[in-house]
């Protein structure tokens, strides 16, 4: 690992990690708000920003100063992979600022019919000089992702998987299981399901190098509908508006 790369890592230790991410559908949509909710969360003392999509990316690394880990969400109807799913992709993220690059790799198939891990070592062959995130939904993949040469793992694709598509809080011990066995080799940080400061402190006990929250921070429609799930009895589900499609 490059001086550089260790530098932005150690940056982010023991701190937050604000994702600023809007999709078309959304009704707060607008690059102008997620450029805000980026210099908000940099005013608040978070560490990096997590962003999607290009022009987002480029938007935010105009205003702000911190690390961003890019990814760029691609829909496809014949596969739950969605996160920077090719090298382009992967490309068009590094070239729109981002230091950091956000892949799945889970075991999923991808719309070319392979398993998402396998862009793992290409893109770090096509685009050496970026810092690799795998988001993975397992202990396995992680293992996987950690002997491939990753450089960050974090639990994100946990809930958006088949395997674990019915869950509602993170897996705090199988997350605990990571940090324990792959923290001295890769920056293990938590993201998904965090949605109180007392959640986030309890990931950074378990060995957590840092901490990625996203919906509880910038989706007020997201944080409005969790609320209203609640108030009605559970009559709906809030997480299907937060893993659908766009």
């Amino acid at each position: 690992m490059t001086d550089k790369k260790r530098a932005i890592l150690e940056s982010m230790r023991g701190g937050l990690i604000v994702s600023c991410q809007v999709q078309q559908d959304d009704p707060v949509y607008s690059l102008d708000f997620v450029v805000k909710m980026a210099k908000a969360a940099q005013w608040g003392g978070a560490v990096g920003i997590r962003a999607n999509s290009p022009d987002q990316i480029a938007e935010i690394r105009k205003d702000v100063d911190l690390p961003i880990i890019g990814l760029y969400k691609i829909w496809y109807d014949d596969t739950d992979v969605f996160i920077t799913p090719t090298l382009e992709a992967a490309r068009q993220v590094w070239e729109a600022g981002a230091q950091i690059i956000a892949l799945d790799c889970t075991s999923q198939i991808t719309h070319e019919g392979r398993p998402a891990y396998e862009l793992l070592p290409i893109v770090k062959r096509e685009l050496p000089e970026a810092i690799i995130f795998a988001d993975v939904s397992n202990y396995d993949e992680a293992e996987r992702a950690v002997k491939l040469g990753v450089d960050i793992v974090g639990p994100t694709l946990y809930g958006y998987t088949e395997e674990t598509k019915n869950i509602e809080q993170p897996d705090l011990r199988t997350f605990a299981r990571m940090c324990r066995n792959f923290g001295d080799q890769v920056c293990m940080i938590m993201e998904g399901h965090v949605y109180t400061p007392e959640d986030a402190m309890k990931c950074i006990y378990l060995g957590a190098h840092s901490v990625v929250v996203g919906s509880a921070i910038t989706r007020p429609h997201l944080i409005t509908r969790r609320f209203v799930d609640l108030l009605s009895g559970y009559q709906s589900n809030w997480r299907d508006a937060e893993r659908s499609k766009h």
